[in-house]
Formats: C-alpha cells, sequence, structure tokens
C-alpha cells in the first residue's frame, strides 16, 4: 500500500482546528427542539461502534469494523455512512479505528483525533483523512455537539475519553449528555469527574477476573497486559468505579466491550447484580443495543 505523509487540518497553537473552541455546555444552539439519540453498533474485541444523532448531525464515536462492515450495521438501524458527517476516535487500535482505512469512498467525513492517534493511523494509510485535530483534555464543538476529551489510561499512543453534550441546559433544550468509556486498566480521579454529571455513561467491564486467569488461549504476558494498569477494566474494576460516583444524574450505564473468552453477560450481571441505583444494559461480545432516546 503507498504510504503518504500525514496531512492534517490547520490548528492553532493548542492544537485544535479553528472555530473549534466552545463555550461550556449551555451557549445557544438556536433553539434546537431534539436533543440527542444513541445506538452501539457493535461491542467487543472485535470491533467497537457506536452512532450518535442530534438535529443537525450523525456522527460515529469509534470505528472499529471495516468501512463495508460498519456500512451494514448502519442500514440494519436505517442509516448509512453517506449520511455520518464525523467520526471520534478515542484511540488508533484496530477495534476501534478499522474503518478509517476504507474512508476513501467517503471524502466528506471529518475524522476527530489528537494528532498522535492520527499520526500512525496515516502512516499505514494509502489515502488523506480528514483530520480534525483536537488537543487531549480541550473542549470543542461540531455542529451542535459539544465535545469534551480527557486521557485514559492505556496501552496506546494517546487513548482518551469522550463527554458528548447537546442542548442550552434550559426548560425548552435541556443539555444532555453521553460519556463513552472504554480502553482503561483503572480510573483516576479525573475520570470519576467527567462522568459525574452525564445521563448516559457507556463504560468497559472487559473481564472476569477469574475467567481471564483460568483462560488457557493467552499467554500469561498477555493476561497481565490486560489486567495491568493500562489494560482494561475488569467487571469488579468497573462496578468499583461507578461505585465511587454513584451520580444521581444518571438515567442509563451501558457495560461494554466485553471479552468474548474472559467474560460473559452472566458474569457481568452477577458482579453488578444490586450494586447500582441506576438501571444498566450488559451488551454482550459482538453485541448491539437499540437506541437511548435523551428526554
Amino acid at each position: 500500500m503507498r504510504r503518504v505523509r500525514l496531512a492534517l487540518s490547520s490548528a492553532g497553537q493548542s492544537g485544535v482546528p479553528p472555530g473549534l473552541q466552545i463555550p461550556p455546555c449551555g451557549a445557544s444552539t438556536q433553539g434546537n427542539e431534539m436533543t440527542m439519540r444513541f445506538c452501539i453498533l457493535g461491542s467487543g474485541s472485535s470491533g467497537n461502534c457506536a452512532l450518535l444523532q442530534t438535529e443537525q448531525t450523525r456522527v460515529l464515536v469509534d470505528a472499529g469494523f471495516s468501512a463495508r462492515k460498519t456500512g451494514q450495521l448502519l442500514a440494519a438501524v436505517g442509516e448509512s455512512l453517506e449520511h455520518v458527517e464525523a467520526i471520534f476516535l478515542t484511540h488508533e487500535h484496530g477495534d476501534h479505528a478499522a474503518a478509517i482505512s476504507g474512508l476513501a469512498r467517503f471524502p466528506h467525513i471529518k475524522v476527530f483525533a489528537n494528532a498522535a492517534t492520527a499520526r500512525v493511523l496515516q502512516a499505514d494509510l494509502g489515502h488523506r483523512v480528514d483530520w480534525q485535530l483536537f488537543e487531549t483534555g480541550t473542549r470543542f464543538r461540531f455542529r451542535d455537539l459539544e465535545v469534551q476529551s480527557f486521557s485514559v489510561p492505556h496501552d496506546a499512543q494517546e487513548p482518551v475519553g469522550f463527554v458528548f453534550a447537546c442542548g442550552d441546559d434550559d426548560l425548552l433544550s435541556p443539555c444532555r449528555r453521553l460519556a463513552w468509556l472504554t480502553d482503561l486498566g483503572h480510573a483516576p480521579r479525573h475520570i470519576q469527574e467527567h462522568i459525574r454529571e452525564v445521563d448516559v455513561v457507556v463504560v468497559e467491564a472487559n473481564h472476569c477476573a477469574d475467567l481471564l486467569k483460568a483462560d488457557t488461549k493467552r499467554p500469561w504476558s498477555v493476561k497481565q497486559r490486560i489486567s495491568g494498569r493500562h489494560g482494561h477494566l475488569s467487571n469488579q474494576s468497573a462496578r468499583e468505579l461507578l461505585e465511587s460516583v454513584a451520580s444521581p444524574r444518571w438515567r442509563q450505564i451501558y457495560l461494554t466491550h466485553l471479552s468474548r473468552d474472559c467474560n460473559s453477560p452472566a458474569a457481568v450481571e452477577l458482579a453488578f447484580a444490586n450494586k447500582l441505583s441506576c438501571p444498566f444494559s450488559v451488551v454482550a461480545a459482538g453485541g448491539s443495543t437499540p437506541f437511548y432516546d435523551f428526554p
């Protein structure tokens, strides 16, 4: 495959494209009546991708399947890549970014990533991606979405989590927020603060510690990476994170990115039974969800 030089859209000194810096949620979105709707198209080690819709845009959060497969998943919910305007990437691993290599047919799609993630991905591509760089830790706007990025501890170049917000924070258009938090080995305090004031939390419950220990397919070194501080959250670690915050604002929790071999929906259900006051859904490996409409 032909290599091309990393081609990135221009940014200011902060590393954020001009026009993307915004004030906190509450800035006018010109009287929009709709806030957000959201569904997980696929979850697990084979791929992770979600669709987020607002009145003004349709975007993907991660794109961990081939472009062809992503198109099929979108078609199943009545959408298509032709209608997707942007992709927000948490990091460069294939189960979160595989579709990027197939986007040559969709040059209108903007890809939001920090510079470290974009550089690694672009080095192996034969086409120019419309990169929209942000600096980790900054807040910016795309259409009627406010996006807050924050660092997470994982064995990638510069992995991030996101909080997506939409709305004016008034009675006619309340501000609704979704946290996307996958691929992290532990949860520093700043992560707790980022998920405290959201309505919906998407967080990984990657493995059951006992099932991982008993697994015969993975060598010890891989098990150490998975369970390490820059690996993945176990069921217990995910539960401890959510219990440590236990925000009264939460309306729904999605437990995602389950290992097919080292976890199961039953193991997650057992770990979380009677532990959370907020409703939660377990997304099986390879599974998806219906749309969640933010009230």
